[in-house]
């Protein structure tokens, strides 16, 4: 590359970084002009050339340009270590082009309007409401498990393979976009990723590639956890880039789902939700609820507390605060920690539709 499109390309890091600071305070621009016009018309169209392959491609892109990388640092590092001008110029060209490409191709949906905006709820909750809500949650969630499983004390297991898991997925967003046509999903782009085993020992159930828009699955998890996994994953693809309302769009799509297994996922995982807020509200109330859990619900809790618990390593709270930096970083103030407003979107959600 020419030293002038090096300068530029540099030049343009400060630009992009003053522009996006921007934006950022421009939610609804953000939201009318990225996210529902040129995010929702592009993505489909990325997710239809790139559905086609059969492997995950970002995670061959990844390996690729972590290979590069590494040549580029031992070839500079033999050949201009007295010329840094050079070789610092050359990494501020790349992160200005990794910077733009993630903006426009998803990184912007960030900072659209909050989800409880955009569905015209509150986000202010009662313990009252929560209680309520979690009660609720509990007799589905026992209803299911035990049209699943006559033996309250047995855990449900997804009997799908992996494959038809991915597809079964999808029918979730068929019945939401009734409702929601912003959440239409077009082109389904749903695969198992490649690193599943070192994403397992760093904490995470999955991610979204930015660039190659693929919902990327860690199929090493609990099965009982790839309903919700794989949805929320879909709720990235769909330019909902906050966590915890990727979380929320996860519990309607698999709660929303014809099929059983799904929907014991999706009421189980909004159930935690609400009983961790419960848990720091009321200790009390928490108590007497945990009580008429099936056990065989808190059975599949223990299953997946105990799979994370084997697959710690001691890099896992470091490769966990870099994420939740970035999270911070990418207006999302209370980093992973986002309980409360994932059940604030339930309680108020539940409200208004009045409906299970």
């Amino acid at each position: 590359m020419k030293k002038k499109s090096l300068i530029i390309l540099a030049l343009l890091l400060p630009v992009q970084f003053i522009l996006v600071k921007f934006l950022a305070t421009k939610p609804l621009w953000v939201e009318e002009w990225y996210s529902l016009k040129f995010y929702a018309y592009v993505s489909p169209i990325i997710r239809y050339f790139l559905g086609f392959v059969p492997f995950s491609l970002g995670d061959f892109l990844y390996t690729t340009a972590g290979i590069i990388l590494i040549l580029w640092l031992i070839k500079r590092i033999k050949t201009r270590l007295r010329q840094p001008k050079k070789w610092i110029l050359e990494a501020l060209a790349v992160l200005s082009i990794i910077y733009g490409c993630f903006h426009i191709f998803w990184g912007l949906n960030y900072y659209r309007l909050p989800l409880h905006k955009a569905l015209k709820i509150n986000h202010d909750y009662s313990t009252k409401e929560l209680i309520n809500l979690t009660e609720r949650l509990i007799n589905q969630s026992n209803e299911i498990h035990k049209s699943l499983e006559p033996n309250d004390s047995s855990a449900i297991v997804i009997p799908y393979h992996q494959n038809e898991l991915f597809e079964k997925t999808i029918k979730g967003y068929v019945t939401l976009s009734a409702q929601y046509p912003e959440l239409t999903y077009r082109n389904e782009n749903i695969k198992p990723s490649l690193y599943s085993i070192p994403l397992t020992y760093m904490g995470f159930n999955g991610y979204l590639n930015p660039i190659t828009g693929e919902a990327q699955v860690n199929t090493q998890i609990v099965p009982y956890k790839l309903p919700t996994t794989a949805s929320h994953e879909i709720g990235h693809q769909l330019g909902f880039a906050k966590e915890n309302e990727a979380n929320f769009i996860a519990c309607l799509a698999t709660m929303n789902h014809p099929d059983n297994y799904f929907r014991y996922s999706g009421y189980t995982f909004a159930l935690r939700y609400c009983m961790h807020e419960v848990y720091l509200r009321n200790p009390d109330e928490f108590k007497r609820l945990k009580e008429v859990i099936r056990p065989g619900i808190l059975e599949n809790y223990r299953e997946v507390e105990e799979f994370w618990l084997e697959h710690q390593n001691p890099l896992e709270p470091l490769f966990q605060a870099t994420y939740n930096q970035y999270l911070i970083a990418n207006n999302q103030a209370e980093g992973m920690k986002s309980y409360s407003y994932v059940v604030a979107l339930l309680v108020n959600y539940f409200d208004k539709e009045r409906k299970f």
